[in-house]
This record gives structure tokens, sequence and C-alpha cells, in this order.
């Protein structure tokens, strides 16, 4: 149900011609109402009902179904005398730049009194017409409506889903540019992803580093033991390093040292690369990767091993997009 802002009402300068919005919004709702009434007593079948159960009102609205034009005309030459009003207002107030503006501006209100046929009913428009420029002004709020909301309901929802199919369409036409190795493919790679090779750098240093930081660095100890143990195990099945242990005297000892010794450098090394990795220190080698990947065009020329690489991946990102657009957002707000 519409509510009326009294105080916006008042407020505003345009009193009078909100005043008679509301009287023509009445007199087309009425006159709308008239229209369906009079286009369902045209049927023989209805005329017959009516005069078998309710004589008095089929003989009482006979006549005016006879003279139907002539009483649609009395609304008809209302809504031409709003609209003439209107329009001498617009001229002197010189709210278009033109005199002749307005009726063009305003082709609604006309085409609804042409008094023929289903033109009629596109005086619907003038109904609308009167309701937004009301909301706009903010003296009813039509959005607050329980019509509006179901009838804006199912309008995004049929928006999301023609947006949907066709960005699918879009995209997949796009998968098949990047496979056949079009110019398509060239651009992405020179004028989008090589100047911003710095950026992707940064990017995939940042996120290793982040990967190394929350991954290795508190369990650190636990992977020096794990890695000890596995060089351990892998020495001990060594056959040309378990014969030191035949050695008189210090073969044991030796063999026990090495041990100790290759464990500590395995553990130490991966402990470095890790630390590394976990440090602005990989960028460079980051940087290195990427400019394999993209290097300057006209530089070198890119590998079919490579390219396929990059092609894939462009096509798996379009798939991720894809995957997304699928989502059926209004379906989440169903009852």
């Amino acid at each position: 149900m519409l509510h009326i802002n009294r105080q916006n009402l008042k407020s505003s300068h345009q009193l009078i011609w909100f005043i008679i919005d509301f009287v023509m919004l009445g007199l087309l709702f009425i006159n709308l109402a008239f229209i369906i009434w009079d286009a369902i007593y045209n049927f023989v079948a209805v005329q017959n009902l009516l005069k078998e159960y309710t004589p008095g009102l089929q003989s009482l609205y006979h006549p005016i179904h006879e003279n139907f034009l002539f009483y649609d005309m009395i609304f008809v030459s209302l809504f031409l005398g709003e609209f003439f009003l209107r329009w001498g207002y617009a001229v002197k107030a010189r709210i278009y730049d033109r005199w002749y503006f307005y009726p063009f501006i305003h082709w609604y209100d006309l085409v609804g009194c042409i008094p023929v046929g289903s033109f009629r009913f596109l005086r619907i428009l003038r109904v609308i017409s009167i309701i937004y420029r009301l909301h706009q002004y903010k003296i009813i709020d039509v959005t607050s409506t329980k019509a509006y909301k179901f009838v804006n309901f199912y309008y995004e929802a049929f928006m999301e889903e023609l947006s949907d199919r066709i960005v699918i369409k879009v995209l997949s036409g796009m998968q098949q540019e990047v496979r056949r190795g079009t110019p398509l493919f060239d651009r992405i790679r020179e004028d989008i992803l090589f100047p911003r090779r710095e950026m992707l750098s940064d990017w995939i240093s940042e996120r290793i580093a982040e990967a190394a930081r929350e991954g290795y660095v508190p369990n650190r100890g636990a992977l020096r033991t794990y890695l000890e143990d596995r060089v351990d195990n892998a020495l001990k099945q060594n056959h040309e390093l378990s014969r030191l242990k035949y050695l008189p005297v210090v073969g044991p000892t030796i063999q026990e040292t090495l041990e100790e010794a290759v464990g500590d450098i395995v553990a130490n090394v991966v402990h470095q690369v890790l630390e590394d990795l976990a440090s602005s220190s990989n960028h460079a080698f980051i940087e290195d990767i990427v400019n394999v990947f993209l290097p300057a065009p006209g530089q070198k020329e890119i590998s079919d091993a490579d390219s396929q690489a990059l092609i894939n991946l462009i096509i798996e990102i379009i798939d991720a997009i894809k995957s997304q657009v699928r989502v059926k957002y209004w379906r989440e707000d169903l009852p």
C-alpha cells in the first residue's frame, strides 16, 4: 500500500501540480477500469448472463456501452486538457530548450489518448509516469510496496539469468579464440600480462612468502626432525656407506659422524631454502620465473610448451569466472 509523505508534499514548490497528478491518477484508474469492464461486457455471453441474473444492471449499462466512445472521449478530453496545460507551463517556465520539445519527450501521454482499440490500454504508461514522478519527488515510496518487491524480484531474476547467459556465451567465445591462438592470445600476453610482470612477480612472491611463513616457520622443529629421520634411514639402507662400520676401530664412528653430517646438511639446506622463500629475498627468483613465461615482445620466441601452459592458464581463469557467473544469487532470496 502506498503512503503519501505529507511533509514532502507540503514543502514542495509544486503542490498544485502534485494535486493534479493525484486527480489524473484517480481518473486514469477509473478510465482503465471502465475500458476493461466494457471489453468484458462486449461478449454476448456476458450480456446474456447479466440479463438473466441482474437485468437492472444490464439495462442500466447497455446504453453506456452503445455510447462507449462518447464517454471515453470525456476522459480523453480531460487528459488532453491536462497535457496542454503542462505544455503551456513548460513553455512559460522554459523547462526545455524549444517550445515543441514537450510533446516529443512526453509522447506516452499522447499515444494513450488515441481512442482506438488497444491504444487505450497504453494509458497505463501515463499511470507509470505519474507514479514515477511522485516517487522521484519522494511524495510516495514505491519501493516499499509488495507489488514493487514482487515485480522487482522477478525482474532482477530475469535480468540475472539473461546477463549470465550472455556473459557465459562471450567467455566461451574468448576461450575458443585463445585455443586457436588468434591475435587475442597475443594481445592478452603482450598488452595485458607483460606490462604487469612486476605486479605478478610481487603478488606471487608475497603469496609464496606468506605460505612459507604460515606453513614452515611454526613447524620448523618438526620438519627438521622428520628430515633427519628420513636421511638417517636412507643412509642406513645405503650398502656402500654401511661398509664403513667394518673398518677397524674408527669405522662405526666415521659412519655415525657421516650420517649426522649429511642429515644436518640436508636439514640446513631445506631450512635455508624455506627461510629464503619466507622472506623478501625470494622476489628475484620469482621474477626470473615470470620473465621466462612472459619475455619482452620480440625478445625471444616462446616455446610451444610455454605457450600452451599460458593458454591453459588463461582458459582455467575464464572457466573460474564462468563458474562464478553461473551462481544464481536470486535463488538465495527466495522465501
